[in-house]
């Protein structure tokens, strides 16, 4: 049994009305609706009994005009009493949405990296978006629906029972075989609504990969591939869809039969209270429209359950980011500007569920101004070395000191304000050319700054050319700009940070050779008079660096000079042999 069948729903739910609390105002305004809307339904109910008697029975022309007047104005009064209640549900329901969406999206950006390798942004973009509905409509709109027709429900037996109690006694025997009814309808309503929003997510992923990767799709052949497997998952999706429509429809059914049947007792009860001499004929219609009121809402009640049931799927899975462990933030030492001085002493790391570790036993020292290079195959454990420095991975074993003091002395804030990161993969932001280098705390940063931040990186050449210069917008992760453009922009933006620590993940790998070039001299630039780490796929852009630490299968096997490493013939000097294909070399490809 999954864990979605197993917890129990009004705890969450009662969770999930927390988030209700700042809008209480409104929702006790709704609320007052509501309760005018019931009343004034129960009213023309109860005055369909003089309606009768009095006009087509006893034939009195006195109250033939004030009867319509007063069941007019009885429709005015609930007319506005709905529409109070919709806009402060309706505004309530859309609030709490939003508070959903910011509090997740928040939470997500204080969690551990590993989350990000073990969820797909696609399942996050899920929760952010129609879970976060889903969750609005279970603790708002649903409640509207429960409460309105449960208000009615209960104005209309306050109406049975006062034109002839003994009537509707009777028929208040339906209400235990309704009541384990609308039970089972609510747990299967949940069970197969946590899994139908589990495979949406799957189906956003599928179509997520597809669609990034369509030129690979279309070069390899696989468009048929790749359309059976998200129709194998759009056929699952529609499968359990389906089988919460049909509990939806068998419910009804059931509803609108018993409520057939209440109404057949209804019949032979008040046929005979009526020959008893004790119910009226208008009695008998306000027990009759009383009754008809009671079954359209009890339908929507047994419906309304598929909404509350999403609702409180979707509210796990959100309270499930909530709840989850954020990056450990327990340092206090106070860091304005770091020296730059990193130690690695016997780190290991290990990825949840890998056999092996990512690293074992790494020792070195980084100093200040110093350019250290990072080599070695595919899978080495290089990125996973980088990512320890900002803590967006946490050691296993060992520790990093930075400056002499381990990194969990500091502040996450302090520590990530000590360092700069140039990346392969370029990150912009729908922006101007402005906003994209002057990100975060650099917002602040005066015009001058952003100026030389730019001539720099030798990004003016290009910036001063678009039409609003340095105020035009670049797109969707800079989609305007070519590739050298947009890494030029980065490196701007890691020289206006001006951090005493930099990290290069192989910044002009995927370049031409005028764009690698302009690049390879704005990161000249960039790297003086720091502590640089750099991830280094061409052996040629690291002959200069202090020392070469060279990494196999998570562990550091060589470390020293480019010169001394090459006089070694260990490793990095068969990478290079394979790297240059150097003639005569027995390791040069044939």
């Amino acid at each position: 049994m999954s864990k979605s069948d197993r917890a129990p729903a009004w705890p969450i739910y009662r969770r999930l009305l927390g988030f209700a609390t700042p809008y209480r105002n409104l929702l006790l305004l709704a609320l007052g609706g509501m309760l005018i809307e019931a009343a004034a339904g129960s009213a023309f109910m109860k005055l369909m009994e003089p309606v009768v008697d009095e006009t087509f029975i006893s034939k009195n022309s006195e109250l033939s005009l004030i009867l319509p007047l007063a069941i007019v104005g009885l429709f005015v009064i609930r007319g506005i009493a709905g529409y109070i209640t919709d806009v402060c549900m309706g505004k309530s329901a859309r609030s709490i949405a939003r508070d959903l969406r910011v509090r997740v999206l928040g939470k997500y950006l204080r969690l551990p990296g590993l989350r990000f390798d073990s969820e797909p942004v696609p399942s996050m973009l899920m929760r952010l978006g129609s879970d976060s509905d889903q969750v609005a409509n279970a603790a708002v709109d649903a409640a509207k629906v429960m409460l309105q027709q449960s208000l009615q429900i209960i104005g209309a037996l306050v109406v049975m029972l006062w034109t002839s109690w003994q009537v509707t006694i009777a028929i208040l025997v339906m209400a235990p075989p309704l009541a384990v009814l609308m039970d089972k309808v609510a747990k299967r309503y949940r069970r197969f609504s946590h899994r139908v929003q589990e495979s949406g997510g799957r189906l956003m992923q599928a179509a997520d990969q597809t669609l990034n990767n369509q030129q690979e799709v279309k070069i390899y052949g696989a468009q048929d591939a790749e359309l059976a497997r998200y129709g194998a998952l759009a056929d699952e999706n529609l499968r359990l869809s389906m089988k919460v429509e049909s509990t939806r429809s068998i419910s009804s059914a059931v509803v609108q039969l018993m409520g057939a049947v209440g109404l057949a007792l209804l019949l032979f009860f008040a046929g005979r209270e009526a020959a008893a001499g004790r119910l009226s004929a208008g009695g008998f219609v306000t027990l009759m429209m009383a009754m008809m009121a009671m079954i359209p809402a009890l339908k929507q009640l047994t419906n309304v359950q598929n909404m509350l049931q999403k609702g409180i799927a979707s509210a796990e899975r959100l309270f499930g980011v909530l709840d989850a462990d954020e990056e450990r933030d327990g340092g206090a030492r106070e860091l304005t500007r770091a020296r730059g001085e990193l130690e690695f002493r016997a780190i290991g790391a290990r990825y949840p569920g890998q056999g092996e570790p990512a690293l074992t036993d790494i020792r070195f020292v980084a100093k200040p101004g110093t350019v250290t290079a990072i080599v070695g195959r595919s899978g080495s454990g290089k990125s996973t070395l980088i990512k320890l420095i900002p803590r967006f991975y946490e050691p296993a074993s060992g520790e990093i000191l930075l400056d002499g003091h381990p990194l969990t002395d500091y502040r996450l804030a302090d520590l990530r304000r000590q360092i700069a990161l140039v990346g392969q993969q370029v990150m912009l932001f729908d922006g101007s050319v402005a906003a994209n280098v002057a990100y975060g705390e650099l917002a602040d940063s005066p015009g001058e700054g952003l100026r030389h931040a730019l001539d720099a990186a030798y990004a003016s050449e290009f910036v001063d050319k678009l039409s609003e210069g340095s105020g035009t917008g670049i797109g969707a992760k800079g989609g305007r700009l070519s590739g050298g453009q947009r890494q030029r922009l980065v490196i701007a933006r890691a020289i206006l940070k001006d951090a005493p620590i930099l990290i290069l993940d192989e910044a002009t790998a995927s370049l031409d050779t005028e764009s690698e070039r302009l690049v390879q001299d704005a990161l000249n630039r960039l790297m003086s008079d720091r502590t640089t780490l750099v991830i280094a796929h061409r052996l040629s852009t690291i002959e200069h660096a202090d020392q070469v630490l060279v990494l196999d299968q998570g562990r550091l096997v060589e470390q020293g000079t480019h010169a001394e490493l090459l006089a070694q013939g260990g490793l990095y000097a068969h990478l290079h042999r394979m790297q240059f294909r150097e003639p005569g070399s027995a390791d040069a490809p044939g």
